[in-house]
């Protein structure tokens, strides 16, 4: 009897579970002495150390910001031979982005342990005059009809404030709030930058830098690194740490031209975030900690609301009464964010790091705890990239 071949590589098997297992923090702050490369490699270090493993292992490689062929120039610099490589970059969002597409990689068998890494000497070029700062992304394609009136990225994010403030009432307190906050998880983080607490006061007398941002709503700049080391399951026998459970995903774009955007009070995180809580069969409500992308204030409460920790509008009250805070109902940011720990430029690869350590119990003196000392379960990690044009959301969950 006539028997058909089927390939095994066809064959239909389940889907390998996916974790992370390795996660580490460069030198950051202010960083004079080493290269944006070397941050790179001092990260990754780190990571592979804190994993366990051996670096043999790493077949896989995400790597964008640096370099004219940001993966290959950076894994020639680590030594590696990828034979899985992601370069995907949409500003902030990044490397939640990144981190989904690595896990879906691993899931399907494409690779076995991909190594995501970031670094950046952002502050230390500008004070060396190496670079100049930047108020917008260019002037070519779509950006050419806005650059010409003075639509900085910074003027994007402010219009986008105003019209939320517009619509629901949201106020410039409710929005220093979330400034104030990100202090206060940062006052308890030894590595933040900024550490001293700061007032609502404070922040609104501050100079104004695009209204209605003063200077302390807007994230401070940083040198800095770090690096995330995802796995299959069948290697986390090997591991050093507990595994932290990559358990949903998702990602969105929705416009590059202001002019195309909708709606300035929706991001696409109410996409990314729909589809990633869907994807992990969790609700929002469920959730113990969140790191979310804080460029400005205006990002943290949108966010929040697009994500579905309260409802459209609600925002403005819902980051009030100390709930954002390390001990608050909802710890948002609990590092410091990039408001007051660090901000190296796509800072979306930290917020994965803080939420894998707030999941295993490392985060020290700015640790989140329930009742009875319990550690949180799940973790909720979203980035956005350019002016709200991308979203990247990734839920994590330990056992």
């Amino acid at each position: 009897m006539y028997r058909q071949f089927v390939p095994t590589s066809v064959i239909p098997r389940a889907p390998r579970k996916v974790a992370v297992v390795g996660v580490a923090l460069a030198e950051c702050g202010r960083v004079d002495e080493r290269t944006a490369y070397a941050l790179h490699a001092q990260a990754a270090r780190r990571a592979l150390a804190d994993s366990g493993l051996d670096r043999s292992v790493i077949d896989g490689f995400g790597s964008a910001g640096l370099g004219t062929l940001a993966p290959v120039e950076v894994a020639e610099y680590l030594g590696l031979r990828p034979t899985w490589v992601d370069s995907t970059s949409v500003g902030g969002s990044t490397w939640e982005v990144m981190a989904a597409h690595a896990a879906d990689a691993i899931a399907a068998g494409h690779a076995n342990a991909v190594l995501l890494a970031y670094g950046s000497t952002a502050r230390a070029d500008l004070k060396a005059g190496r670079r100049t700062a930047n108020l917008s992304l260019g002037a070519h394609g779509p950006l050419q009809f806005e650059a010409p009136y003075g639509h900085t990225l910074i003027a994007k994010y402010a219009m986008a404030a105003r019209r939320h403030m517009h619509e629901y009432g949201t106020t410039l307190e409710q929005l220093a709030e979330v400034a104030v906050q990100a202090r206060g998880n940062a006052s308890r983080n030894p590595d933040a930058m900024y550490r001293t607490p700061i007032t609502v006061d404070e922040v609104l007398s501050g100079p104004m830098i695009a209204d209605p941002f003063t200077k302390l709503h807007c994230c401070i700049r940083s040198d800095g690194g770090c690096a995330v080391l995802l796995a299959a399951e069948e290697y986390v026998p090997d591991t050093a740490k507990p595994p932290v459970w990559i358990l949903g995903t998702g990602e969105c774009v929705s416009h590059s031209a202001t002019s195309q955007w909708e709606d300035f009070t929706v991001s696409p995180a109410a996409v990314s975030g729909r589809l990633a809580f869907e994807r992990a069969g969790i609700r929002p409500s469920e959730i113990d900690v969140a790191q979310i992308y804080d460029a400005f204030t205006y990002m943290t409460l949108m966010t929040l609301e697009d994500l579905g920790f309260c409802g459209k509008g609600e925002g403005g009250a819902f980051v009030t009464k100390g709930r954002l805070l390390t001990d608050g109902e909802l710890p948002v940011n609990t590092d410091g964010g990039g408001l007051s720990a660090c901000h190296p430029g796509m800072r979306g690869l930290f917020l994965l790091v803080e939420a894998v350590r707030q999941l295993r119990g490392e985060a020290g003196g700015h640790q989140v705890r329930g009742a009875g000392g319990r550690l949180p379960r799940l973790a909720v990690a979203s980035g956005t990239g350019g002016w709200f044009c991308s979203s990247g959301t990734v839920v994590l969950g330990r056992d």
